[in-house]
Parts: C-alpha cells; structure tokens; sequence
C-alpha cells in the first residue's frame, strides 16, 4: 500500500505544478520497498496451492489463477 502526500502551494503556475509531479514521480520511483522474508513467501506460496487445490472441482479457473499467482509469489 502507498500514501500519496498533497501538499498545497500558493503559487499554482504551470511550472510549480510540473515540478511538484517531477518530485513526486521521483519520490514514487525511488521509495524503499519492505522486502518480505523467505520464510512468510513460501507461507504464502503454500497457502495459495493450498487454496486451489480446494477450489479445483468446482472451479478450475479459479483455481489456475491461484496457482499462478502462487508461482508468481
């Protein structure tokens, strides 16, 4: 989940508002990201197999988008 910051400014030209989305652009791109330890991913993993091996008699569908999700975990 990400939270977006608005700030206000008096001055509202044109190039005020293209450099506060440049700053914001680079603020999105270069925000540090919790990495998620191995241990909680392979929960997941087994938790999502889990979920569509349940789910396969009667929706397999659902249960193909689970494993890929899975895969892609």
């Amino acid at each position: 989940m990400s939270t977006t910051t608005y700030t206000t400014i008096n001055d509202t030209g044109y190039f005020a508002n293209v450099a506060t989305a440049v700053r914001q652009l680079f603020a999105a791109l270069f925000a540090v990201q919790p990495g998620m330890s191995q241990r909680n991913k392979e929960e997941t993993i087994w938790w999502l197999n889990s979920m569509a091996n349940d789910c396969e008699l009667h929706s397999p569908g659902l249960s193909a988008e689970l494993r890929h999700f899975a895969s892609r975990a």
